[in-house]
C-alpha cells in the first residue's frame, strides 16, 4: 500500500523530530511518500529525503502554501490522494488544522491521535485521558490518520529518497494570512524537548513561576505548565501540558507543584523518566513518578537549581 505523509514544515524548515516519528508509524502501512509544502520547502524536502523509511519526497512551493494556511494545503493533498490508500501526518497543531479538511473533502473520517497500528484498517488510539486504548477499524476507502508521535521512536537518518518538485493546487481562496503572533524563546520546543520542567498551581503565583524557568534553564529544558497553572495566570497557554494542551514524551519530565490530575497525566505519562516534587505525599503524581521528592518546592527547587548551575 502507498502512504502519503504530510511532513511538518514551518518557515521552510523540517520538524525532523515529529516527521521522523511519524515515518516510523507510516512505514507500518506501506511505502511512504513525504510531502513537504510551503512558500519555501526545498530545504525541508532535502532533509526529509535523508530519513530512512521515506521512499520519495514531493516538494510543493507556492505563496499560497505559506503561513500554514490549511485550505490550500488540504486542496493539494486531495489532488494527490488518488495515488494513496493512507494519508497521515504527525498530530501537531498544523496537521490537526489540515487533516479534518482533507477528510471532509474526501468524505471520510479522520482517525486521530493514533498510538498503534495493527494493520492497514485497524488502529489503536487513547481515550478517557489515556486511561484506555480504543481499537478502531475503518471501512473507508482512504484512511486519513494523525499520529501521536510520542508513542513512536524516530526513524533513523541515512535515507536517500528521490525528490520531485510538484505544482500547488489552485488556491481555494477561503482564507488569507493576516499576521502571526509567536512567542519567541531561546528554550527548546516543548513538544520535542529532551527535558521538560513543568509547574503547577502549587507554585503559587506568576512571579514564583520564575523558579520553574530557572530550573529549566539550568537543565537546558523546555518549560511546561499544568492547566491549573495556566488558568491561574501563572504561565501562558502554549506551555500547557495535558489532554487539552500539548502531549510530550521527553527523556526527563520534572513535575513541580503538580498534583497529577488525570488530564495532566494524559499529556506526559509516556515520558521516559518522571520526577515529581510535591509537599503532599498523597498526590497522584507520585503514582506515575519514577522518582519522587516530598518537599516544599520553595526550598527544594532553588537548592536544586543552585546545585545544577
Amino acid at each position: 500500500m502507498a502512504v502519503l505523509l504530510l511532513a511538518e514544515v514551518t518557515d521552510g524548515e523540517l520538524n525532523v523530530d515529529a516527521t521522523s516519528k511519524a515515518v516510523t508509524a507510516a512505514a507500518k502501512l506501506g511505502d511512504v511518500t513525504a510531502l513537504c509544502c510551503g512558500a519555501s520547502a526545498a530545504a525541508a524536502g532535502e532533509a526529509a529525503a535523508k530519513i530512512k523509511g521515506i521512499t520519495k519526497v514531493l516538494v510543493a512551493e507556492d505563496a499560497s502554501l505559506g503561513h500554514r494556511l490549511a485550505e490550500p494545503t488540504a486542496a493539494l493533498i486531495v489532488g494527490l490522494a488518488g495515488d494513496y490508500e493512507h494519508i497521515v501526518a504527525p498530530a501537531t497543531t498544523d496537521a490537526k488544522n489540515v487533516l479534518p479538511r482533507v477528510a471532509a473533502l474526501l468524505d471520510v473520517m479522520v482517525i486521530s491521535d493514533v498510538s498503534g497500528i495493527i494493520d492497514g484498517d485497524t488502529f489503536e488510539r487513547p481515550i478517557y485521558a489515556g486511561n484506555a486504548i480504543q481499537t478502531v477499524k475503518s471501512t473507508d476507502g482512504k484512511k486519513v490518520v494523525s499520529i501521536r508521535t510520542s508513542t513512536f521512536d524516530a526513524a533513523e537518518d541515512g535515507g536517500s529518497a528521490s525528490v520531485e518538485t510538484i505544482s500547488a493546487a489552485a488556491d481555494p481562496a477561503l482564507s488569507e494570512w493576516v499576521e502571526d503572533k509567536v512567542a519567541a524563546s531561546d528554550r527548546p520546543d516543548l513538544t520535542s524537548a529532551g527535558v521538560v520542567v513543568s509547574g503547577g498551581r502549587g507554585v503559587g503565583s506568576k512571579d514564583d513561576f520564575a523558579m520553574i524557568e530557572a530550573l529549566a534553564d539550568a537543565l537546558g529544558a523546555a518549560v511546561g505548565a499544568s492547566r491549573a497553572a495556566v488558568d491561574s495566570g501563572y504561565a501562558p497557554n502554549d506551555w500547557q501540558v495535558g489532554q487539552t494542551g500539548k502531549v510530550v514524551a521527553p527523556d526527563l519530565y520534572v513535575a513541580v507543584g503538580i498534583s497529577g490530575a488525570i488530564q495532566h497525566l494524559a499529556g506526559m505519562k509516556d515520558s521516559k523518566i518522571i520526577v515529581a516534587i510535591n509537599k503532599d505525599e498523597e498526590a497522584p503524581i507520585f503514582q506515575v513518578a519514577d522518582y519522587g521528592l516530598v518537599a516544599d518546592l520553595f526550598d527544594a527547587v532553588p537548592e536544586l537549581t543552585k546545585k545544577l548551575s
